[in-house]
């Protein structure tokens, strides 16, 4: 096991922390999907959920080992070619889509019972996309005039398919985009011009939206049908004062506070979460609140720390990285990752409203954990230096060569196998001849 730690390359702090949050996840989200297994089958029995979570952060690191060994240079083609491939895929959610939780983003792949979310692939492309585009260089400074097509539009193009159906996750791509962009040194009044158009943009979403729904409440579906829930979330955070309901966003948020508040400074003890059999989404969007539950303030504060010390490994991985495309990947992916794990604490403790985003290395799910691993494969692949890529191109060579000499040395048998063949066709011939 040393030895294979030893072979791992690009910054060690990430992969530790990495590897310390989804290690830690199988505790929490074995206990908190007790509530799924009631539903779904009635035992309680959350053995195939934690099976299930398994499969998922196994093949999460195995992603994760394999992208890290791609040379940085070559996402740069990936996100091109991927990018207007997951547009595709989020437009076939409006027609193809599976829905749960009343918002459908999520896609099934044929002939199987898996599902996954297209827009958590299309995050991650565009940020490559976008730092591959500010990244290269020019002669002339950045205009709004010069990058409205290459840079604004396909940032245009992901939001306006995401938001329809997931407003949190296109608000954070937005807030992403932008501080890349300032990193980068875009100009500044630029950057307000943009926050103004999609400031505008949005308010005319919503004012659309809430004028369909008015005019047409029958129709249940559709680009508006989830304006009417952002609203209630909305007034639900604002007003604390209204009555809670099991049916809506306020059930959970007082199952959380309660959660946190029963807590305490220790936690009631792993696996003796009361309020995990009755928020709904115990095991994705609510985890830190049974995570506080169960192993008290002290527990959340460490997991935060995880996040803190993750953030600042992107931090000083950013700053020492060698290019400003490498730079600027490591920040375009690794800060929202800390920043939805945030968004998730913060909703857990009514600071937020309610997201729908999950915490990320913790919590249960399949694409969002994918990707989640597929994009700290690609800042560990910017961290690395050039002599880890020597070393691991002349492991590759020599691998290759070995291969190479065994094919050789196959062949070589069989030529003489043949040869051996054909002159003892020979000899028998001369024999029956002379007979």
């Amino acid at each position: 096991m040393f030895k294979f730690i030893q072979r791992l390359k690009g910054d060690k702090g990430i992969w530790s922390f990495v590897a310390l949050l989804a290690l830690f996840s199988f505790m929490p989200v074995f206990s908190a999907s007790s509530n799924l297994a009631y539903m779904n089958h009635g035992t309680g029995n959350t053995l195939g959920y934690l099976v299930k979570h398994a499969v998922h952060i196994g093949f999460g690191f195995w992603i994760l080992y394999q992208v890290q060994k791609i040379q940085v240079n070559r996402f740069k083609a990936i996100a091109i070619l991927l990018l207007p491939f997951s547009w595709l895929l989020i437009a076939a959610t409006y027609f193809i889509g599976v829905e749960q939780g009343s918002a459908t983003r999520w896609l099934r792949i044929p002939g199987t019972s898996i599902t996954f979310q297209p827009s958590t692939a299309a995050f991650v492309m565009l940020m490559m996309f976008v730092a591959f585009y500010l990244s290269r260089k020019r002669e002339e400074p950045l205009t709004f005039k010069s990058t409205l097509i290459n840079l604004w539009l396909p940032v245009g193009v992901t939001l306006m398919l995401i938001l329809p159906n997931n407003f949190s996750t296109a608000a954070l791509i937005f807030a992403m985009v932008l501080m890349l962009a300032f990193t980068a040194n875009y100009p500044l009044k630029y950057l307000f011009g943009v926050v103004g158009i999609g400031v505008t943009a949005f308010a005319l979403f919503i004012a659309v939206g809430k004028f369909v729904n008015k005019t047409q409440p029958e129709v249940k579906t559709g680009l508006f049908h989830r304006v009417a829930t952002w609203e209630k979330r909305f007034e639900s955070f604002v007003n604390e004062d209204e009555k809670t309901d099991a049916q809506n966003d306020d059930y959970q948020i007082e199952k959380a506070k309660t959660a946190i508040a029963t807590g305490g400074l220790y936690g009631l003890g792993p696996g003796k979460s009361v309020q995990k059999n009755f928020l709904p989404q115990s095991s994705s969007d609510f985890i830190f609140a049974i995570i506080v539950e169960e192993y008290g303030l002290l527990g959340g504060l460490a997991v935060l720390s995880l996040y803190m010390l993750l953030f600042l490994r992107f931090i000083i991985t950013a700053h020492k990285a060698k290019s400003t495309y490498g730079k600027l990947l490591i920040i375009g992916l690794g800060f929202p990752i800390i920043f939805q794990a945030l968004i998730n604490m913060g909703v857990a403790v009514q600071l937020l409203p309610v997201t729908g985003q999950t915490l990320p290395l913790v919590s249960s799910g399949g694409s969002s954990i994918w990707m989640t691993f597929f994009a700290i494969g690609v800042i560990l692949s910017a961290t690395k230096k050039e002599e880890e890529f020597a070393e691991e191109q002349a492991e590759r060579d020599a691998r290759e060569a070995a291969l190479q000499k065994l094919i050789d040395k196959q062949l070589e048998e069989e030529r003489q196998l043949a040869e051996a063949e054909a002159l003892k066709g020979v000899v028998s011939e001369t024999k029956a001849v002379q007979s």
